[in-house]
């Protein structure tokens, strides 16, 4: 796995995770790329808008909630991720209750009711939508996923953060063995790539996230590595995945510093046509993100980019030469900041 590692190596050198809201928006994508799995057509854009300014997408409302209710379960997961909390079963029915909150079902069998809003484990059988395999009886269900609770902790305390590949290995099969038990009559699918990436984030690697692109060679795998009884093809597709989705990144980070490259080159010979008074030599870029900062101090990148129509590697690389430049500063909480123009 010595290239998963030379490729973390050049995405961390490039300085990808260090653009102004890589965290967040990272965080925004996993979620509709995942909820895109399951069938959701809200875009990343969209999730934004909805996430930071509250405006919601003209998409079905199930849809909407599904997404909104994916961010607040990944909000708590990162919460325990930071405090390396044990996995238990109430733990993973508290998550899965949250994953499903606003589009779980009360079912009702001969065994009494159970709700996947609440995170009840499954009182039926269920069988994959994909061919119709059974999956684990129901009686089954909560030793299981016990023992699964024991045997990630076990794993979690033998593994060493510095062990890039077993951390990537571990992750992608707690994701696997969740999703061969299925606990849950709904969400199996989010609650398994959910606790794979908390696993990625509690020891501080990058997240994988399953592009909807890839969702049938994602399906093919899991039913693969259930036929034969082992998670190898399984693991063999998310690692190639994972690695196609960080060169895709390089490759289009790249590309953009390209670009903006050429696009100074320009600014450049444009500047030097502007008059005597210019004194601070800013390009016409800079001028414009410092007068929409101007006109609202607490404008976020995602709408500078949207107003301006400039890339995200422009307007952070603009805001970030302003700052040593004393022109502009952030003030206050990353979240919740504003920004100081002098």
């Amino acid at each position: 796995m010595s290239r998963l590692t030379d490729i973390i190596s050049e995405y961390k050198r490039l300085g990808i995770p260090d653009q102004i809201d890589y965290d967040k928006l990272y965080l925004y994508s996993i979620i509709t790329h995942s909820t895109a799995v399951e069938g959701s057509t809200v875009t990343e854009i969209e999730n934004q808008l909805m996430f930071d300014e509250g405006i919601t997408p003209n998409k079905p409302l199930v849809e909407q909630l599904m997404n909104l209710d994916l961010k607040n379960a990944y909000t708590e997961a990162l919460s325990i991720a930071n405090q390396h909390i044990d996995y238990s079963v109430k733990l993973l029915c508290h998550l899965s209750g949250m994953v499903m909150k606003n589009t779980g079902t009360e079912y009702k069998t001969m065994l009494g009711s159970f709700n996947s809003a609440k995170g009840d484990l499954r009182l039926l059988n269920v069988k994959a939508g994909r061919g119709g395999k059974s999956y684990m009886s129901y009686q089954k269900v909560p030793q299981r996923l016990e023992d699964y609770c024991n045997w990630l902790n076990l794993q979690r305390k033998n593994l060493s953060a510095d062990d890039i590949e077993k951390i990537y290995e571990l992750s992608f099969l707690a994701h696997y063995n969740l999703v061969y038990i299925h606990p849950w009559a709904d969400g199996n699918g989010r609650m398994s790539r959910l606790v794979m990436n908390m696993l990625q984030l509690e020891f501080g690697v990058i997240p994988s996230i399953v592009k909807k692109e890839s969702r049938e060679e994602y399906i093919k795998s899991l039913d693969k590595s259930q036929s034969e009884g082992n998670s190898t093809a399984f693991i063999e597709f998310m690692l190639e995945h994972h690695i196609d989705n960080l060169e895709n990144s390089i490759t289009e980070y790249r590309r953009s510093i390209e670009e903006d490259t050429l696009n100074l080159k320009n600014d450049t010979i444009n500047d030097a046509n502007d008059t005597i008074n210019d004194t601070l030599n800013q390009s016409a870029k800079e001028r414009q993100i410092l007068n929409l900062i101007k006109s609202d101090n607490n404008i976020t990148i995602m709408e500078i980019i949207n107003k301006t129509g400039f890339s995200r590697p422009t307007v952070t690389r603009a805001i970030k030469t302003m700052k040593e430049q004393h022109i502009l500063e952030r003030s206050g909480a990353r979240k919740n900041g504003y920004w100081v123009v002098h």
